[in-house]
């Protein structure tokens, strides 16, 4: 995760400087308007569980129309239907135990980002990446409201990789949305985001849709 979004942040600090030699060489030239951005993110996130998901994603144009992007973020809950049932086979072989299940995940993506053309102030967009993603499954057991995961081997239960552990595999995002122009360096990003990870027993899809609220430069 760290050298793709090395990568995507460095033809950022590139475009930049290139940007600025352009003007500088020009006697007069004004500084081309809405470059990039940087945006805190809230969505609503919908996997096999309703959750949410917070980050932040930053972007540069490229070329007219194009820009670069890099989402960082997590989801706090994408938890598979094998998680709870291999989960409910445990709690069902000792007597009064419970259990809460939660697949958090924590993403990194980078990718481009197409600016359809219009004429209004609103700037509808289509965007695809690909990162890497780190979930964690985690499988709490109780007896009698007392987390006994920690101790469980006493149990004679011992926890393999289907409910416990953290696992770090690619990443895939697709989305659009709409970003408004709030007063003169303020934007709102209304946002759409399909995304799948490609876990080892099963893909994860997931969506998320949300706000974000950022500037411009």
């Amino acid at each position: 995760m760290k050298s793709v979004l090395a990568l995507m942040v460095s033809a950022i600090v590139l475009g930049g400087v290139a940007r600025a030699q352009t003007t500088a060489g020009g006697a007069g030239a004004a500084a081309e308007p809405d470059t990039g951005y940087v945006e805190g993110v809230a969505q609503s996130a919908f996997s096999n569980v309703k959750s949410q998901s917070y980050g932040a994603e930053a972007g540069y144009t490229i070329a007219t129309g194009v820009q670069v992007f890099v989402e960082a973020g997590r989801i706090r809950d994408v938890a598979t239907p094998d998680l709870g049932v291999n989960a409910q086979m445990i709690s069902n072989s000792v007597n009064l135990m419970s259990y809460i299940v939660k697949e958090p995940v924590t993403f990194g993506v980078a990718g481009v980002k197409y600016l359809i053309p219009v004429s209004s102030k609103a700037q509808p967009y289509v965007l695809g990446g690909i990162g890497v993603a780190r979930y964690t499954k985690d499988a709490r057991f109780l007896v009698g409201g007392t987390d006994v995961t920690g101790s469980i081997a006493q149990y004679g239960v011992v926890l393999g990789s289907d409910l416990s552990g953290a696992f770090t595999r690619a990443m895939m995002t697709l989305g659009g949305g709409v970003m408004w122009p709030f007063r003169q360096t303020l934007i709102v990003d209304f946002q759409y985001r399909f995304g799948r990870i490609f876990a080892d027993s099963q893909g994860i899809n997931l969506s998320r849709a949300g706000i974000g609220v950022g500037v411009r430069f």
